[in-house]
């Protein structure tokens, strides 16, 4: 059975009060956000401040006291990812009941002087007054922030240019090229446009959540449908329609913001992208130049 908030609260806390190696608790995500509905996948960020972070690594066995994992991960013991041990580390745990807790140790040395760096912080328990005195947990730090004029327009270019990238991949059919660049680099910059819509409409004063998660509750519901289609399967003729419908939608919302900013939309940009696509689209597989049409 899923143990309650009140009892998983209950357990963290006893654990840190009974080990004196554990000076203190905090924690931060989704459980101090009061902004984020509550459902049973939140999972519980901790951080126990400890004298020292080495014992808690070597002695292996210590996590089973928060009951019977089911899979986990040890993220800091990754080759390819840099860890900080002595001041940092962690156990990503799924516990079989259906909780989860992302745990970590972290010196007391660390804690001090990084503790302020997320306002999504929560005290838990402090035991001899070693941490600093933090603000309420708050998300603002991530609301959707007002662009520049430089910001919006290097947006623009970054999405025009990229998709020189996706029309060269397909018409050489290189679907997962296409689907990398498409997904990881033109889309980045629609959620951007997007983003700022939802900052205009509501004062830049809401967060639209990690991979833009929560732009449904902000979008028309049309708009948000818009955005969804342009999602793209495995081959060339889908994400063909994918990368106008991200055209077209980029083109309207680009525009409405630019024109909500007082910022210029460069349409020079768009329409020599719109004729590059449209050459590239159509270019036989034998071709031997891409030629630009005059009009």
């Amino acid at each position: 059975m899923l143990r309650t908030e009140k009892e998983m609260y209950s357990m963290l806390l006893q654990i840190a009060r009974e080990d004196e190696r554990i000076k203190a608790v905090y924690m931060n995500g989704s459980r101090t956000n009061k902004n984020v509905e509550k459902d049973i996948f939140q999972d519980y960020d901790v951080v126990y401040v400890v004298t020292d972070t080495k014992p808690f690594i070597d002695e292996k066995e210590w996590i089973n006291k928060f009951g019977k994992i089911w899979f986990m991960q040890y993220p800091d013991e990754h080759p390819d990812y840099p860890s900080d041990k002595a001041n940092f580390y962690g156990w990503l745990m799924q516990f079989e009941d259906g909780n989860r807790i992302d745990l970590h140790v972290e010196s007391i040395k660390h804690a001090r002087e990084h503790i302020l760096d997320d306002k999504l912080c929560k005290i838990l328990l402090d035991k001899d007054n070693i941490l600093p005195n933090i603000p309420n947990s708050t998300d603002e730090d991530y609301y959707v922030k007002k662009p520049t004029k430089k910001q919006f327009l290097c947006t623009c270019t970054e999405f025009w240019w990229c998709l020189n990238n996706v029309a060269k991949g397909l018409w050489r059919e290189e679907i997962l090229y296409v689907q990398d660049m498409m997904n990881f680099c033109v889309r980045k910059q629609l959620e951007k446009i997007l983003s700022w819509k939802i900052g205009i409409k509501t004062d830049f004063s809401v967060s639209v959540g990690k991979s833009s998660k929560y732009m449904y509750k902000w979008l028309e519901k049309e708009e948000y449908n818009a955005y969804l289609s342009t999602y793209a399967k495995g081959n060339t003729s889908d994400c063909w329609q994918s990368v106008f419908k991200m055209t077209n939608l980029f083109e309207t919302e680009a525009r409405y913001v630019a024109e909500q900013l007082g910022y210029e939309y460069d349409s020079k940009e768009e329409n020599a992208c719109m004729d590059f696509l449209n050459i590239v689209r159509d270019l036989p597989k034998d071709a031997k130049e891409i030629v630009k049409t005059h009009s």
